[in-house]
C-alpha cells in the first residue's frame, strides 16, 4: 500500500528560495566589509593616498567615516579597496553602464526596393529617401527584386544598383557590391563618415 501524500513545508523548500515575500535577501556584487577575506588590501579614496593597509585596519578606517569597504578589484595584487559608501557605488556603474550604452552607435539598416525597370521619377524619388536615410547615419540596402520570368533582366538590375550607387556617391559609398540571391540582387551602401 502506497504511503499517503504529505504536501512539502514551504520554509524546508530551496525551490521557493528567492520568491515572494520571504526572508531571502540577494548577495551583494561585491565583497563589502567583513566579507573581504584578504588579509591585507590596497585601500583608494576620495582625498588619500592609495596605501597597502591591514585588511581590519582598512575595516576601522571606512567605519569611523560612517562608508563601507568595497572591493574594487579583486584580482589585483593586493587586491583593491574603496571606502565609500556602497549604494552610491553601486549607482556609479549603473550610470557609468549607461552612458556606454547611450554612447555606442546603432547600426540600422533600411531597405529600399527597385525593379529592373524602375522608371525615372520612382528611382530619384527613392533615391532621396537614400540621401536621407545615409545623411541620418544609416546604411541603406537596395535591392532589385525579380518576379517570375524578370529575372532574365539582370543585367539591367545590376544597371539600376550601379546607377543607384553612383548617383549616392557624395553620401555614402558601396559597402557590398550587388549580388544575386535567390531572386533579387542586393547592395549595401554605408555613410561616409
Amino acid at each position: 500500500m502506497a504511503a499517503p501524500f504529505k504536501p512539502s513545508n514551504p520554509s524546508n523548500n530551496n525551490n521557493n528560495r528567492g520568491r515572494g515575500k520571504g526572508p531571502f535577501k540577494k548577495e551583494p556584487e561585491h565583497q563589502i566589509n567583513e566579507r573581504i577575506t584578504a588579509p591585507v588590501v590596497r585601500v583608494v579614496g576620495e582625498g588619500m593616498e592609495p596605501t597597502i593597509y591591514n585588511t581590519k585596519d582598512a575595516l576601522r578606517m571606512a567605519y569611523d567615516e560612517g562608508l563601507d569597504l568595497v572591493m574594487i578589484s579583486p584580482n589585483a595584487n593586493p587586491p583593491v579597496c574603496k571606502i565609500i559608501e556602497y549604494q552610491k557605488f553601486l549607482y556609479e556603474i549603473k550610470k557609468k553602464q549607461k552612458e556606454i550604452k547611450a554612447n555606442s552607435t546603432k547600426v540600422v539598416i533600411k531597405e529600399i526596393r527597385l525593379s529592373p525597370q524602375t522608371d525615372e521619377h520612382d528611382f530619384d524619388f527613392k533615391l532621396k529617401h537614400a540621401i536621407r536615410f545615409l545623411q541620418e547615419g544609416n546604411k541603406v540596402k537596395v535591392g532589385v527584386f525579380f518576379r517570375g520570368r524578370s529575372i532574365v533582366y539582370k543585367e539591367q538590375g545590376e544597371t539600376q544598383l550601379l546607377k543607384f550607387a553612383e548617383a549616392l556617391l557624395e553620401y555614402g559609398k558601396p559597402e557590398v557590391m550587388p549580388r544575386l540571391e535567390g531572386k533579387r540582387m542586393l547592395m549595401i551602401i554605408a555613410p561616409k563618415k
